[in-house]
C-alpha cells in the first residue's frame, strides 16, 4: 500500500511559524449530525493585507448568514452576498461559497449549495457558508460555518440562516473599523451564543485551560 499523498511525512512536513497564517479544515461525524468548520489563525503580527483580507472574508461570511431572502431562492441568487466585501476592494476567491452537509452521509451533498445546479433553498437543509481568498505562495483564508436555513420573523414567507457551529473567529486578524455596526453586532450575539452553548460543557468536563480561552476569545 502506498500513503496518501496528504498524509503527514517527515520528508514533506515542516515546523509552523508564530509569523504566518494557519489554515484548518476540521470535520466529523457524531451520531447527531456531521460537522464541517474551516478556521484561519495567525498567532504572530499579520500583514496589513493578511488582516484586511481576513476581515473582509469575514465580512461575507456574516453578511451571507444573517440574509433575509424570499422562499424558493436559490443559492446562487444570492452567493455574492459572501464576495461583495472583497469584490470592493478587487479581491475574489476561486472556490465555491458553500455545499449541502449530510448526516452520516457525504459532507459535500448535492443538491443543496450556492452553484447554478443547485436546488431552491428550503427551512430544514443545512449547509456550509465559506468565502475565503488565496494568495499563491503566501497565505490562505477560509472562514466556514455549518447553518441551517430557517424561517425568517418576517410576515411574508421569508428566509435566513442559524448558524450553528460555535467557533470564535480569530480576533488578531479582525479590523474592527471596517466592521459596520450591523456586522459588530451580530459578532457579539454570535459570541455569546457560544458562551451559553460551549461554556458549561467545557466546565462540566473540567477543562478549565479551554474554558478559559473561550472566554477571552468571545469577549464583546
Amino acid at each position: 500500500l502506498t500513503p496518501c499523498p496528504c498524509s503527514p511525512s517527515n520528508g514533506s512536513s515542516r515546523t509552523l511559524s508564530a509569523s504566518e497564517m494557519y489554515l484548518f479544515d476540521t470535520g466529523g461525524q457524531y451520531l447527531d449530525g456531521t460537522t464541517d468548520i474551516t478556521r484561519a489563525v495567525h498567532w504572530g503580527e499579520p500583514t496589513p493585507l493578511q488582516k484586511e483580507a481576513y476581515t473582509r472574508v469575514l465580512m461575507g461570511n456574516i453578511d451571507l448568514s444573517r440574509l433575509v431572502f424570499p422562499s424558493n431562492t436559490a443559492g446562487e441568487t444570492v452567493e455574492s452576498f459572501a464576495r461583495r466585501a472583497l469584490w470592493d476592494v478587487g479581491l475574489n476567491y476561486g472556490h465555491g461559497t458553500g455545499h449541502g452537509i449530510g448526516n452520516f452521509l457525504s459532507v459535500h451533498e448535492w443538491p443543496v449549495g450556492f452553484q447554478s445546479n443547485n436546488v431552491p433553498l428550503e427551512a430544514g437543509m443545512f449547509t456550509s457558508i465559506e468565502p475565503g481568498y488565496y494568495r499563491d505562495g503566501e497565505f490562505g483564508i477560509r472562514i466556514e460555518d455549518v447553518a441551517l436555513v430557517v424561517e425568517a420573523q418576517t410576515e411574508e414567507h421569508f428566509l435566513t440562516f442559524e448558524v450553528v457551529s460555535l467557533v470564535p473567529y480569530d480576533r488578531n486578524l479582525i479590523d474592527l473599523s471596517l466592521l459596520s455596526p450591523e456586522q459588530i453586532r451580530y459578532l457579539n450575539s454570535y459570541y455569546e451564543r457560544i458562551r451559553v452553548h460551549v461554556g458549561p460543557e467545557l466546565r462540566r468536563q473540567r477543562l478549565e485551560e479551554a474554558y478559559e480561552w473561550l472566554q477571552e476569545s468571545t469577549e464583546p
